[in-house]
């Protein structure tokens, strides 16, 4: 009981930053975009958390994880409910060390996340409705389908595809939607003259920087949390190569927009560290902390390049939400196949933990995280996503139309979608 307690502690610690992550991500999206949409990115900020919680224990949970099932769809009914022991845990193999609320709680924070990676993309221009819409759809069923074929121990799972904490489950998940939603959508006014993309500042870089902190703290929960125990060691192991990798991202993408660019850009430097929290999501259990520097280093790296690919072909991401979130996810998630366990090995090849203890042969290391098993499920999340996204958004855009009008876009989203000022002008009446 007591080895049960410390681990929920722990685990509801975890669930705490995870859901702290979401003011990170409402602050940085906000920073990065104009004053007058501020109330607008609030709303859905507000109302995905509040819905995702509410839609993943009615549906979401027993979607991606029905227990046994034919790994590809399975539902064990509405609501929470499930076999529990009389310490409350849930009587299944894969949770032990902590109670099944607590499970719960903790994998809803993960679920309300893909839908906030789009709401970023789409600032500016994509209508309340529409965008509600696409959030219970896809967060209530396509998120949690999709999340059962690996940690419901689905299809994906079986061939020995391994993400640890979601770069692609979490975050390509919420990226590829967002690549399909910015492409229906289409660029925001004025940001291509003439062909050539054009800077739209965001109306407050120091909230924008505070949010990117924020996030990176929250990370200590959702890398941290996915240990899934208080196992001192591997914890530890897990924060620091989570940290690791956002210093190494960060610095090589300020170093980069640099030599290219010419001049010290502070958000490519911020967006550097989130591409590197990304990228070791996938394998920060099992990384080094050198092999963690070298992920984050190169999904540094890939920020600068994806940011001025997607812009080169008229992609408007005003929060740079595919570059981090889909190409880095991609990057982390073929990491782990060819990085694989290298915290520590023995001299028989086996594969330890933080603790020493052998958790994979060398055989079974080869078949579990060899690079293809990786690449089988990135392109089985890229098919699932694109297809589930384009459809939802492309039948809202031919049925209520998902674009605001020019005049609604020039003169910003929250006074015609909410009626209200984020900054009002508070002035003494005069008499």
């Amino acid at each position: 009981m007591e080895i049960l307690t410390t681990n929920n502690v722990w685990m509801m610690i975890c669930t705490a930053l995870v859901f702290f992550m979401h003011l990170g991500f409402a602050f940085l999206e906000i920073g990065l975009t104009r004053q007058k949409n501020t109330i607008n990115i609030l709303f859905k900020n507000i109302f995905i958390i509040t819905v995702g919680l509410l839609l993943y224990c009615l549906v979401g949970f027993n979607l991606m994880y029905p227990g046994d099932f034919n790994g590809f769809i399975g539902f064990t009914g509405v609501g929470l409910d499930a076999p529990l022991t009389d310490a409350g845990t849930l009587d299944l193999a894969y949770n032990k060390g902590y109670t099944y609320w607590t499970d719960f709680l903790f994998q809803g924070m993960f679920a309300a996340t893909a839908a906030t990676i789009v709401s970023g993309a789409v600032a500016e221009r994509m209508k309340i409705l529409p965008f509600m819409i696409f959030t219970v759809i896809y967060v209530g069923f396509i998120y949690p389908i999709a999340g059962s074929w690996k940690w419901g121990e689905g299809f994906l799972d079986s061939l020995g595809f391994y993400d640890f904490a979601g770069s692609t489950l979490v975050h390509s998940v919420g990226g590829w939607a967002a690549l399909v939603a910015v492409w229906l959508l289409g660029a925001r006014i004025g940001k291509y003259k003439d062909g050539k993309p054009q800077a739209i500042p965001g109306h407050n870089i120091p909230l924008a920087t505070a949010g990117v902190l924020i996030l990176w703290l929250g990370w200590f929960g959702f890398n941290g949390g996915s240990v899934l125990s208080a196992d001192a060691s591997l914890t530890s192991l897990t924060l620091v190569t989570t940290c690791l990798a956002a210093a190494a991202g960060g610095v090589v993408a300020a170093i980069a927009s640099t030599v290219m660019y010419k001049n010290l850009d502070l958000t490519m430097f911020l967006n550097g560290i989130l591409g590197g929290l990304v990228g070791i999501t996938a394998g920060a259990d099992v990384m080094s902390p050198t092999s963690a520097i070298i992920i984050g280093a190169i999904a540094g790296l890939l920020i600068v390049f994806a940011v001025s690919f997607i812009d080169k072909i008229k992609l408007d991401d005003p929060v740079g939400a595919i570059a981090v979130h889909l190409v880095c996810g991609i990057w982390g998630t073929l990491a782990v196949g060819i990085f694989g366990f290298s915290a520590s090995t023995n001299d028989a090849g086996e594969f330890l933990n933080a603790n020493g203890d052998v958790v994979a042969t060398a055989s079974e290391a080869a078949n579990t995280l060899a690079f293809l098993p990786q690449l089988y499920g990135v392109l089985a999340y890229a098919v699932i996503c694109i297809l589930s996204s384009f459809l939802i958004i492309f039948t809202l855009k031919k049925t209520m139309g998902i674009r605001v009008t020019e005049r609604e876009e020039l003169e910003g989203l929250d006074a015609h979608e909410h009626g209200m000022d984020a900054y009002p002008d508070f002035r003494l009446n005069e008499h």
